[in-house]
């Protein structure tokens, strides 16, 4: 009984370690203090087992025995709880399994020996015990299973023109392009992915005699206009990449109030054949509140076309793209060490691939996901995305530039 006690001990405060010591809510902290005290308790029930199975020189050993028997039954039914929950196979599953059974093994030997006899009130005593172990092991449970939506995420995002400048010692204009982005909700935030798009749209013009919905259907899903746009005096629509690139450092956060802007400077042939350029600035970010990213793993880029990397696919199959990828840690550490890992992917390329997930899944093309695995971590992280558009005239750029 003393060995399960302290195997019990140590692994209360492996859990409750990492919380109790770096978890960004008050709420967690006190769920990682709670479990440390446990495995305190449990140190103490041990040292009390000796006693109990031994001379008995303490009258209260046996009590503190049952109080340890009972504080290993309510932790571990409440990990087997949320184990249930996903039925994943984890390395802790080898420990609190067997601990179950052995708890209440350990419970039916101490009330067979009436172990709180020598204590005074014992059966008010009995009764207290059992019912903190429950209480507290309900509002474990309901604090990690079902997490409030406080402080709503809110971003502010930003594309601009400026005003373009003529090149005389070149056929082309200089278009500056602002981006700017500002957390202004309540809670900071992972930026896990990123991409801006510059694109020239080319049209032939006519005098309204085709069909709108025509014009429409033959537009949706075309590069840069996936739903599809109906315009009377244009049709033919094509889109062409002009610029693209990354906003934002991969895997940096950005805190409440934190605002972020960049400047570029992109080129315009003189006589372009774009009506219109447009710029589109996307984001995907999670909710710092929520888990811990390994950032350093995170901001290494595996390159798809590389052979010695696990993410290798050939481009004539896959095309060509980076893939950021590392390993997320919830900030309940109830919840990793009753689910397999998790981790935090990336897909990243200039033409418009812009792909943000967490899952299990390996990613590396040997397999399929599970897409209702992978929106339920998005939403248990509070992962979203962001976006923002605008759009200028060629005509107007040239004019600004004096061509």
């Amino acid at each position: 009984m003393t060995a399960g006690l302290l195997m019990s001990m140590v692994f209360n405060a492996v859990i409750g370690w990492p919380d109790a010591s770096g978890a960004l809510t008050f709420a967690q902290r006190i769920t990682g203090v709670l479990f440390v005290l446990s495995g305190v308790v449990l140190g103490i029930s041990a040292i009390a087992a000796l006693d109990y199975w031994g001379r008995r020189q303490f009258r209260a050993s046996g009590a503190i025995v049952l109080l340890g028997a009972t504080i290993v039954l309510a932790t571990d039914a409440l990990l087997l709880l949320l184990w249930f929950e996903e039925r994943e196979y984890t390395r802790y599953l080898l420990v609190f399994l067997p601990a179950l059974p052995w708890s209440i093994w350990a419970l039916c030997i101490l009330v067979r020996q009436k172990s709180w006899k020598g204590i005074p009130q014992p059966k008010g005593f009995a009764v207290g015990v059992v019912a903190t172990a429950l209480l507290t092991a309900v509002s474990l449970a309901y604090s990690t299973m079902y997490q409030p939506a406080a402080a709503p995420m809110h971003f502010t995002l930003k594309a601009e023109f400026g005003k373009a400048w003529e090149d005389r010692n070149v056929a082309f204009v200089h278009v500056p392009l602002t981006l700017h982005m500002k957390n202004t909700g309540g809670i900071p935030v992972y930026v896990i992915n990123d991409i801006y798009t510059v694109r020239g749209r080319g049209a032939a013009y006519s005098y309204g005699e085709e069909d709108l919905t025509a014009e429409w259907r033959n537009s949706v899903r075309k590069r840069g206009a996936r739903d599809g746009e109906a315009e009377l005096y244009v049709d033919q629509l094509t889109y062409t990449t002009i610029s693209s690139g990354r906003f934002y450092d991969s895997g940096n956060s950005l805190d409440v109030g934190q605002e972020y802007v960049m400047k570029r400077v992109f080129q315009l042939p003189k006589g372009a054949t774009y009506d219109t350029v447009s710029v589109a600035l996307q984001i995907s970010y999670m909710r710092k509140d929520r888990g811990r990213i390994d950032v350093d793993e995170f901001r290494s880029p595996h390159l798809s076309w590389n052979e010695r990397e696990r993410q290798h696919c050939p481009p004539a199959v896959c095309g060509e793209f980076l893939v950021y990828r590392g390993k997320v840690r919830h900030n309940n550490n109830l919840i990793n060490v009753t689910r397999k890992p998790r981790y935090v992917t990336a897909v990243w390329a200039p033409e418009g691939r812009f792909i943000s997930s967490i899952s299990s899944f390996p990613f590396n093309f040997a397999g399929v996901g599970d897409y209702r695995e992978e929106r339920r971590e998005m939403e248990r992280y509070g992962a979203a995305g962001a976006r923002a558009d605008a759009e200028i005239s060629v005509a107007e750029l040239l004019r600004s530039a004096g061509v």
